[in-house]
Parts: structure tokens; sequence; C-alpha cells
């Protein structure tokens, strides 16, 4: 199957002006200023002028659905694939988070290899919110050097009322397998936090880095926007070589919002390799009242993630600057060598916007998915 994309403004992530593509199987394998003239059948596709960049990697995301946190009857069912690539996200990292007693890492890596089996890239973590951590083979080291799409260990929950209160010790005995998981690999094997709202914040990642030898880059905590001083607590650790994850989730007055956040760390003196957005797909959005029940819930899906890229884009902001926290940065933290960038032998994972920036193609493994807005690859059960 090869397919011709022409007049497509590249963005890659950095900005290549007018290219053409062609693509032959799941792979970019030409990027040309000329045009590209073929004597073997062959689809095209005109961009018109209008951008292309990578497809969206989402690294936090319940694929096999979150939630269970007001009674059974509020598990989140399993993620279509459709809610995934309509919202341009051509690869997704499953995990479990709260409820890793009913789902398991058997149920995320089977989900992992349904979705691959429908034309998609995913891949997930071990373990959950939760001490001893759910593995599928005894242990965080052994599940990531022998399960191939495990690439790491999360979501372990710190500062919540529902985590296990890991200890430092317990957390540098996780973050070292996954570290050594990594030099056996060469996967991501990284340690992946879930950050409550407790003001213990991030002191206990700080504590481990100071008394060990373990890299910064093994700590990876997430939801960092949802109150201002974790904010400011991850940019620190940003610093550091930690890679920081904004979630697209709604804060309120106790945290910045989404686009905020991401404006925020761009305007700042900060590593703009070190932060990514993820949608927390899948996974239910509680909040909580003082005594630790239940307010109200809400649930997530990948299109949030989408909606923060059109509201930068629709602010005037440079797309170079902040495309990256959506692909190339997540590909680097996730050792995804062929993902994250426009590039001669990468994946053919890709988005074609309209002439109003919003997505008008999504092509997925050389496959195109969505095809001038409407979906023409469905899920198995949708």
């Amino acid at each position: 199957m090869i397919t011709v994309i022409k007049n497509a403004n590249v963005f890659a992530p950095q900005p290549l002006g007018l290219r053409h593509l062609m693509i032959a199987g799941s792979k970019i394998c030409l990027i040309s200023e000329a045009d590209i003239s073929l004597n073997v059948p062959h689809s095209v596709i005109d961009a018109q002028g209008a951008m292309l960049t990578p497809g969206f990697i989402d690294g936090h995301t319940h694929i096999t659905g979150g939630g269970g946190e007001a009674g059974f009857s509020t598990r989140v069912p399993p993620v279509p694939l459709s809610k995934f690539t309509g919202a341009g996200v051509t690869t997704a990292v499953g995990l479990l988070g709260t409820d890793d007693l009913t789902r398991n890492t058997e149920s995320l890596v089977a989900q992992v290899y349904a979705l691959r089996e429908e034309g998609f890239s995913a891949y997930c973590y071990t373990g959950g919110y939760h001490l001893p951590p759910t593995t599928l083979t005894g242990s965080v080291k052994s599940d990531i050097v022998f399960v191939e799409p495990v690439i790491g260990v999360g979501e372990l929950a710190i500062s919540d009322h529902r985590s296990s209160q890991p200890t430092l010790n317990e957390l540098l005995k996780i973050a070292s397998e996954a570290h050594v998981a990594r030099l056996m690999t060469g996967k991501a094997g990284m340690l992946h936090l879930h950050l409550g709202d407790g003001e213990r914040g991030l002191s206990l990642v700080r504590e481990a880095l100071s008394v060990s030898e373990i890299p910064p880059r093994t700590f990876n905590p997430t939801h960092i926007n949802r109150q201002r001083f974790l904010f400011e607590e991850a940019c620190e650790l940003a610093k550091l070589g930690c890679w920081v994850d904004v979630t697209a989730f709604e804060t309120g007055d106790e945290g910045f919002e989404p686009p905020e956040a991401l404006l925020r760390y761009m305007r700042q003196d900060l590593p703009q390799d070190k932060l990514t957005i993820s949608s927390d797909g899948g996974g239910c959005l509680p909040n909580f009242h003082a005594d630790g029940s239940l307010k109200n819930m809400d649930f997530a899906e990948s299109i949030s993630m989408t909606n923060v890229f059109y509201e930068l884009l629709d602010a005037g902001e440079k797309v170079e600057q902040f495309l990256p926290f959506f692909s190339t940065n997540v590909a680097e933290l996730m050792n995804f060598h062929n993902k994250g960038r426009i590039k001669e032998g990468a994946d053919a994972d890709l988005i074609i916007f309209d002439n109003n920036n919003r997505i008008e193609h999504v092509m997925a493994l050389g496959h195109l998915h969505v095809q001038h807005k409407q979906q023409i690859i469905k899920g198995t059960f949708e």
C-alpha cells in the first residue's frame, strides 16, 4: 500500500515548509520538496497547504477502563479504537489506577494486543496505584524485561489518600527495578507517579533523588497541574532531569488549566524537552470531600488533549513550540525511536489538519483511520 501526500505544511515538529511525502506500508519512505511521481498503483491525498504533524502520543490512558471509586457500576468500559484515532492519537500507553484488583496486568496486556490487532500502536505499564504492585511475572523488573509491551511501572500513587502510602525505601526499590530493566532492555524503564492533592506533594521524589544514585529520568510524575504548588515543584524537578506530565483535565481554582500550564512552562527558563501532556483517557476524574468521601465524578477521553492543542493554535501560539509536548517529548521519554517525528524511516503516524486547523485525516501505521473527518476504521465492537 503506497500513499502520496502532496502539498503539506510539515511540522516535524520543526517547520519544514511545503513538502510531499510518500508512505509505503507502515513507514514514511520519502519527504521531498519536489513533486513525487510514481508509475505504480497508489493513492493521493492533497493537503492543499494545510498543516501536517506527527500523530499524538497519549502516554497516560486507562485502555481497559478506570473508575470504580463509586461502586462497581462506575467501572469504565475499555476504551474503543476510535476514541484514540478520532482524537489524532496514534500511540497510547495503558495503565491501571485505583482499581488494580478487578483489573490486572494480564487484562492490560491483552487490551494492548487487541488494539494492535486493530492497527494501532499500544504499550502499557505494569503495576498500579498500590504496593505490592500487581504484575504478570512476579516482579516489576521481570515484567519489563520479558513482556514486550510493558515499558515501565505505574501509575504508582503518592500524596493521595487512595495510595498505599509508600515509604522512601519502597519507592526506591520500585524505581531501582525499573531503572535496571531499562538498562537491560533499552525500554523507557521509568516509574510513572500519580500525584494526588496531598500536601506532601513531590517531597518523596526529591528525597529519593537526594539519597540515591537512581537517575532523575526514572521518576515521571503526572497530574502536575492539579495543584499550583505541585506545578512549581514539578518545574524544579524538570531542571534536575525528570520528565513531568500535565494532564488535560479541568482543575478549577486549585490548579492550572492545561493550556495555561503548558504556556507557563514554555515561558520559563526550563528544559523544553522534559514536559509532556496526556489525557487520563478512560479514567475517572473524582473530586473528594476532606473526609475522603466522593463529591462528584467525571470521566476522561483522549479528545481532551486534542482540545488543548486546538486552544493553543487558536491563541496564535507557534506550533513548533508546543507540538513536542504532544509527540516528540513523549517519544523521547518512552524510547519510541520511530514515533513522534516526521522523518524518513519513521512510522507513518500522522495528522493532516484542515485550513481551520482542525483534524481532517489521521493515519496510523500507514492506514487512514480518519478520512475527511469521517472515522473509516473502527474497533471490533464499535
